[in-house]
Order: C-alpha cells, then structure tokens, then sequence
C-alpha cells in the first residue's frame, strides 16, 4: 500500500486558542446551480446568494459550491465543490483546517469520461448499479483507490484545486512539514516513481514556496494542480490572493492529491467521504451532462 497519511505523532501542533467544534458526519446534498462567486476573505455569516455549503465546524462554518480562481486567463475560470471534510489530528480529534477538492467545471467532461473508462471501458459514458458499486469498492480500496486516482489525475487533464483554510492560527511550517513528510515516504516506498533526483529536487522547490509566514484561522490557502500537472499555491491577503510559486513536476501535485484522496489512512476520512458521493453523482450521468449536483 503506498500513501500519504499523517499522525498525530508526525505533526506538530500548534498551541489550542478555543473550544473547537466536532467534525459533523451528516452529509447534505446540493442540487440547486448557484451564482458562482469570488471568493474573498471568509464571512462567517455569508449571504444567501453565495450558497454557501456548511463545513460542520462553526469556526470555518461555510465554503463556497463554486468560486472563480484568478487564473493567468480572462475572465476567471469557475471551480465546483467535488467535496469538503476536516481535517483532525490526535486522538483528541483536534480541529486543524477545513479541505476543500474543486474541479475545473469545464473539465467536469474529460474527468467524468477518465473514471468511467477505467471501470466500464471505451465506449460507456455512463455506469449502471453493478459498475458504481465496483467503482466505489475501488475509491475506498488502498491499492485500487490510489492506482485509479492516480490515472485519472494525470489523464484526463482535470484542473483541479485543494481550498485550505485553518481552524486555528497556523504558519506555513506546520503545513509544508506535514505535506513534505507525506512527498519523503512515498519517495521510499516508491524508489522506482519517486525515487530520481528529479522528485527531490522538486520537494525541494515545493519547500522553497513555503518561506516564513503566518496562516491566520479563517484564512485561505489554495493548491492548484494545473491541467499538465503543475502546482501552483496561493495565499488569501486582504481581499485578494497572492501566489507564493510554482512547482513544475506533475507527482509534487498529484502525491499531495492523493493524501487526500487514496490510502488506507487520508489526511481527512470526512472530506474523502465526501469527495467518492460528488464522483458517484457524477458517472451515474452521461458524460457531458453534469450540471452542478454534488453532495457535499
């Protein structure tokens, strides 16, 4: 089995500032297809045009279903909620961040077509009971989870982004210590993928991004796999978002993805829970047809 994972003993925490909420398990569907929204610093009591979807933690009570990501191309491109959970550590479950995975809503298509494919073969554009039950057997499988996630990932060119935004006041080494645990072990469990001088050079750029700075609570902080893989992370400032780099080797991306997504353990079983009910909603439709409807 080869996955990201982190434990309360690989994680250092930072000092408790209040009583936090318990993550809530209960799941809520959306159907409805909201205005999409730019996302600002975090409102704590959004209005009602943004949709907002709840987080089960009252200290980052609502994200988005879609934002609007400043990309280099205008006019922005629009981002779907595929699934959000949170993130705990310790036996405690102490509270850290709040995870959101979005999706290019113009590559809702080609992610759609990669996970039917791989389940029903060439031809299918959408999967029947017996086939979304193999698919959703193989999501939460270790092995099968991360070899599926993984393909589709680097195949269907899905722009994808990880929305972070603390609980709690954290910094950027508390962060990037966690994730650069997460790329060393799957270098030694993997010397063949991610064992070259290349991935190392390249968790060494993915550190360099991570200079000194502070992750207020309730502040934003977004990973973006690009369509060939990249990373590119920004920060949320005073109303808009910084970008502190890039890195360009597609498995930097893709590793850190599948700490949320695969493996035995994930960085947040609510939000994986989560992201496997907004896939399965997805492929019981014909490609091409998605409009927004996840649950979340």
């Amino acid at each position: 089995m080869i996955a990201i994972y982190f434990t309360a003993t690989a994680i250092d925490l930072p000092p408790p500032q209040q009583k936090l909420d318990s993550p809530n398990n209960n799941s809520t569907s959306l159907l409805d297809n909201p205005q999409p929204i730019l996302v600002t610093p975090p409102s704590f009591s959004p209005p009602d045009t943004q949709e907002p979807v709840p987080t089960g933690t009252s200290t980052v009570p609502f994200f988005p279903r879609h934002l609007l990501f400043p990309e280099r191309a205008n006019p922005p491109e629009e981002y779907q909620l595929l699934g959000l959970g949170v993130r705990t550590v310790s036996f405690l479950s102490i509270q850290v961040y709040v995870v959101g995975i979005y999706i290019a809503t113009q590559d809702i298509a080609s992610f759609q077509a990669s996970l039917i494919r791989h389940i029903a073969g060439d031809g299918a554009s959408t999967l029947v009971a017996g086939e979304k039950d193999k698919l959703r057997a193989e999501l939460y499988d270790p092995e099968k989870g991360e070899a599926l996630w993984s393909a589709v990932l680097k195949e269907s060119g899905a722009r994808t982004l990880v929305r972070i935004v603390p609980t709690r006041n954290t910094d950027f080494g508390h962060l990037r210590d966690a994730w650069v645990r997460g790329l060393t072990a799957r270098a030694q469990k993997d010397r063949t993928g991610y064992g070259d001088e290349g991935f190392a050079q390249a968790v060494g750029e993915f550190k360099k991004v991570f200079q000194k700075g502070e992750v207020p609570k309730g502040r934003e902080l977004v990973l973006v796999r690009e369509g060939k893989g990249n990373l590119e992370v920004w920060i949320e400032g005073k109303g808009i978002r910084k970008r502190l780099g890039v890195v360009g080797d597609e498995r930097v991306a893709r590793s850190i993805w599948l700490g949320y997504l695969a493996g035995k353990t994930v960085s947040s079983e609510e939000a994986r829970k989560s992201v496997v009910e907004g896939v399965m909603e997805f492929v019981e439709r014909p490609v091409g047809t998605v409009e927004a409807q996840v649950h979340v």
